[in-house]
């Protein structure tokens, strides 16, 4: 008996052991590519209604601070706080792709940024620049100015198989190169108003911040960028989406090139062929795009497509999901002239199609055309530039009316106490209406008079008070 239980302990050892001998190991990919992985942060504008509000000490006008009644005010005084710049914060993830300082990540990521800042796995910091954006694929290349940087290889996603072991590199909630490990879960992937990309789904563990960072194969290529999670509670419950590599560069390499995505269109609104619509059309199978409608004078109407076709080919592409269309179209060149085939009327016809355009700006953003088409905000007598509130802002500040303090310049408005964000309501004992009437009212009043301005900052409003005088801004 004694020989038997040593026998079965014997074995059950010997299979624990094969068993952890077949866990891939990860430390040598992590150690060779970790250093190509970056962190992204930035500063944002301190414009955001809802984000001005910082306590600090409270303007007390007009009472020196040995006088016995300063203290009092100090202390009882509701706080009449102002901005503060924001601090960098962390966004997201990103990978180096050439030496030369090219970074791969997701337009999500850096989308709102003022300034972004990019730092190495050595500590060492930069200043990005945005090269180009595309939101339809969620796909963003920026550079910083650097040489001899750390670079990933890039593998071929068509090659991953399902149940292969991948890793992501990323700063999950600011945690800087952190590393986890899945399985790829499925290929080919679409997700609900995702229409340009096959995403790879793992069960790699992702979270906010791990966006932009690589998915890489135990080859240490990078095969995806992740992007999504799907989650009812906002973390990760198992289900992660990353773009493959290659639709990415494909991406990437237009933004470089051009700054914006030539993407092609036809015109047409489609819908998944089920089984019941195949046998109902009397297909044999249940592959294609079921056409609903044509757009009137677009490519695919001038090419005589129909409403009740079924698109099985695009440009001797089979079309196995309706998933399939917009993709293979939006990647083909637009003034191309291809063929589509497809079911109808219990046949296969073929027609030809000059592909259409969809619009740049609809695709994609050159951060520096945007930049440059800003114009330097218009300050007024007192050196305040102010902007109209949007009907939105109204309803977060739950005011009627009111102006936005956008910049100031030097002067009797800064020394008086306004801050940007600050809200205007009213001027003396009238309501605001826009800044035409701010600029009539203010305009109208001599130097030497003093003039009330009715200021909302957070919870608090209250009248600030300056009297105008020689150094006003003309």
């Amino acid at each position: 008996m004694l020989k038997y239980l040593l026998f079965f302990l014997f074995f059950c050892s010997s299979t624990a052991s094969a068993q952890l001998n077949e866990l891939p190991n990860f430390t040598g990919l992590v150690e060779k590519y970790g250093a190509a992985v970056v962190n992204i942060s930035a500063t944002q504008s301190t414009n955001d209604i809802n984000q001005q509000i910082f306590p600090e000490i409270p303007e007390i006008p007009g009472i020196p601070e040995n006088s016995p009644f300063y203290e009092f005010f100090k202390r009882h005084m509701q706080p009449f706080s102002a901005p503060r710049k924001s601090e960098p914060r962390s966004l997201g993830s990103g990978f180096i792709i050439s030496s030369d300082g090219y970074i791969l990540t997701n337009a999500h990521v850096v989308e709102t940024a003022d300034e972004i800042t990019v730092k190495l796995n050595d500590k060492r910091e930069f200043v990005a620049e945005i090269i180009g954006t595309d939101k339809k694929t969620d796909i963003a290349l920026i550079k910083i100015t650097a040489n001899d940087l750390p670079k990933v290889m890039q593998g071929n996603p068509d090659n991953l198989k399902v149940g292969e072991w991948v890793i992501a590199i990323g700063s999950p909630f600011g945690f800087e190169h952190s590393v986890t490990a899945g399985i790829v879960s499925a290929k080919g992937r679409s997700l609900a108003q995702e229409n340009y990309v096959p995403f790879i789904q793992t069960d790699v563990a992702i979270n906010p911040g791990n966006s932009g960072g690589p998915l890489f194969n135990m080859k240490g290529e990078v095969v995806g960028i992740n992007s999504q999670i799907y989650s009812r509670t906002g973390g990760f419950m198992g289900l992660s989406f990353a773009i493959p590599i290659n639709v990415a560069t494909e991406i990437a390499d237009q933004l470089k090139t051009n700054g914006k995505i030539d993407r092609g269109r036809i015109g047409v609104m489609i819908q998944e062929v089920t089984k019941d619509i195949a046998d109902s059309f009397g297909l044999a199978n249940n592959n294609g795009a079921l056409v609903v409608s044509v757009e009137k004078n677009s490519p695919a109407d001038r090419a005589g497509i129909k409403a009740r076709d079924i698109i099985l080919k695009f440009d001797d592409k089979d079309i196995a999901t309706s998933a399939d269309l917009p993709r293979i179209v939006g990647n083909t060149k637009p003034n191309s002239k291809v063929s589509i085939q497809v079911w109808r009327d219990g046949s296969i016809k073929t027609v030809k199609v000059e592909v259409g355009e969809i619009p740049s700006d609809d695709v994609a953003e050159n951060r520096k055309s945007k930049q440059k088409s800003k114009k330097e905000p218009i300050t007024n007598r007192l050196g305040l530039a102010l902007s109209e509130l949007t009907s939105q802002q109204k309803k977060q500040l739950d005011v009627t009316n009111g102006l936005l303090v956008e910049g100031i310049q030097p002067g009797i408005a800064s020394r008086s106490g306004i801050r940007v964000g600050d809200i205007i309501l009213g001027f003396n004992s009238k309501d605001v209406k826009n800044t035409e009437h701010f600029n009539e009212m203010l305009n109208q009043v001599p130097n030497g008079k003093n003039i009330a301005l009715l200021v909302k900052r957070g919870d608090v409003i209250n009248f600030i008070t300056m009297k105008l005088n020689d150094d006003l801004k003309k």
